[in-house]
Order: structure tokens, then sequence, then C-alpha cells
């Protein structure tokens, strides 16, 4: 194949690439909106998309803020079984594969981490979630996952996964199944 041919070939199929790249926003018109670790970066900041309207999580009483006990404590990033404090923690969740540190940042235990190193408020943990359950953080996003209450095209909120689902034991637990509706001519 000549030059000429190869050039024909390969610019168009470039600039399709960089239009998909910049709607997807992957790709900014001003270098500083780029998300990092893409051309045109200039921060560091990713942006993640739009927020969500959640309520605060439902953290155990007592537990949170983390940094009251933590602050005097010096981080062991070591995989252990722990003897001391939150005994009560059964990690069941790929058990084997994810530790407390994968998912709780070590200096500033009142954040999350994601596996960027991002720091994310506990407000913000369908992020984190979505890192390996992405398929649940699509149709969550959408309403399809989870409830989401408020009005169809208007404000809207939305329930954490740890509102449903135990973070360090997330397998949904089997409900009561409630008895079977009553037609109104039935009710006496």
């Amino acid at each position: 194949m000549n030059m000429e041919r190869a050039r024909r070939a390969i610019v168009p199929a470039a600039a399709a690439a960089i239009l998909c790249l910049a709607a997807a926003g992957v790709l900014a018109a001003h270098p500083q909106e780029a998300p990092a670790g893409t051309a045109g970066a200039a921060s560091t900041h990713v942006p993640h998309g739009p927020q969500f309207a959640v309520p605060k999580p439902p953290f155990s009483p007592g537990i949170f803020p983390c940094s009251d006990c933590h602050k005097e404590i010096r981080p062991n990033p070591t995989r252990r079984e722990l003897k001391d404090e939150h005994t009560d923690i059964v990690l069941n969740h790929a058990q084997g594969q994810r530790w407390c540190l994968d998912c709780h940042d070590t200096t500033n235990r009142d954040k999350l981490r994601l596996a960027s190193g991002e720091r994310i408020p506990h407000e913000e943990s369908y992020r984190l979630c979505g890192q390996c359950h992405g398929d649940k953080y699509r149709d969550w996003k959408a309403g399809v996952h989870g409830k989401r209450s408020g009005m169809w095209n208007g404000e809207k909120q939305y329930l954490l996964c740890v509102h449903c689902h135990n973070p360090h034991d997330p397998a949904f637990k089997p409900l009561q199944p409630m008895p079977p509706p009553v037609r109104p001519e039935n009710i006496k």
C-alpha cells in the first residue's frame, strides 16, 4: 500500500475516533475540562457526571465518623483478621480478594477510596460499588435497580446501594412473601 493510500485510510478513521471521544466527553474543547489521563488533560480531577440526590447512608450507630477513633490509630494496611475492633464485621464480599482498605481510605477513614486513588464521600458510594458492579450501576442510574423517588422529568432521589445491601455481606437476603391482593368485592 503506498503512502497516499494509507493516509486516505487513516485520516478518516482518526477523525471518526476523535469525534467519538469528544461526544463521549473524553476529549474537551479546553484542556482543563478533559478528564485526567486523557488527551488534553491538564488537571487530575476526573469528572464523573451528574451528582445524584441521595439520603445519608445508614451508618451503624456510634461508628461514623470513623476519625473519632482512627485519629490516633496508625494505619496498618496489612491484610489480616481483625482481632481488636470491628470483629462483628464479617466480610462476605469477594472474600480472599477484598479487604477493608480496598474500599476505605487508609489515611482518611471518613472517606472511601476508588481504584484510581480518588477519595470520595460515603454519599457517593455508588461510584465505588459501580467499579465492580457496572451493570447494576448503569441500571441504578436509569432507575431500574434500587429505589428512586421523584418526578420522571424532574428532581429525583436515589437510595444508595447500602440502603438495601450490607456492603460487607451484600447478597440480598430472602424476603417473606406478602399475601396476595384481595379483590375489593371480597373485602368483608
